[in-house]
């Protein structure tokens, strides 16, 4: 009985000790370069793969009627075989991202609203380091004719991306997708 007992506290005591060790995701110093040159270069683009809209009563009643995309939620939408892009090139950031949620405000009728759109050059441009997950943090604000958004961007090194986007119409929503660098055509 005794030999049973053993086996099992060192079995307990083996479980303790896997579970206590740090799971801390190791970035090569040539990912972290690479993330520092495509952000500084000011000239890549960000594709979604998933939309994260806020969870309301009316994305719940969406997704419980089936009108959402195969294998997508009320608060995880797929874009995949969807045209999504935010792209900054130089001083300028374009978007065309899909949005799924609630408007707050009218944006009258002849206005394509379906989408959150925007071209131009952004006020309080931003790139910060989170030393933590060493990863860049991106933020702005930027209008088009009938809205501001404030757009909050995280880059990985592995160049996976998330992003925040706040309007001054609709509910804010996330994307989460991959970053790569634009190919410049000489």
């Amino acid at each position: 009985m005794k030999l049973n007992f053993r086996y099992l506290v060192i079995l307990i005591g083996g479980l303790l000790i896997n579970c206590c060790t740090s799971s801390k995701t190791v970035t090569s110093k040539v990912q972290i370069k690479q993330l520092e040159e495509l952000v500084a270069s000011k000239s890549f683009q960000i594709d979604s793969d998933w939309a994260m809209p806020l969870m309301t009563n009316s994305m719940n009643t969406l997704s419980n009627a089936g009108l959402l995309p195969v294998g997508s939620t009320g608060s995880q939408i797929s874009l995949i075989g969807n045209s999504n892009f935010l792209k900054v090139e130089v001083d300028t950031i374009a978007a065309y991202l899909p949005y799924y949620g609630e408007r707050q405000m009218g944006a009258g009728y002849s206005i394509n609203t379906n989408a959150i759109q925007f071209k131009g050059i952004p006020k309080n441009y931003e790139v910060t380091d989170d030393e933590k997950t060493q990863s860049k943090k991106i933020n702005f604000n930027i209008n088009n004719k009938t809205e501001s958004f404030r757009v909050f961007i995280t880059i990985s090194p592995n160049l996976s991306s998330n992003i925040t986007v706040n309007s001054s119409q609709r509910f804010s929503i996330q994307y989460r997708g991959n970053a790569e660098p634009l190919l410049s055509v000489k």
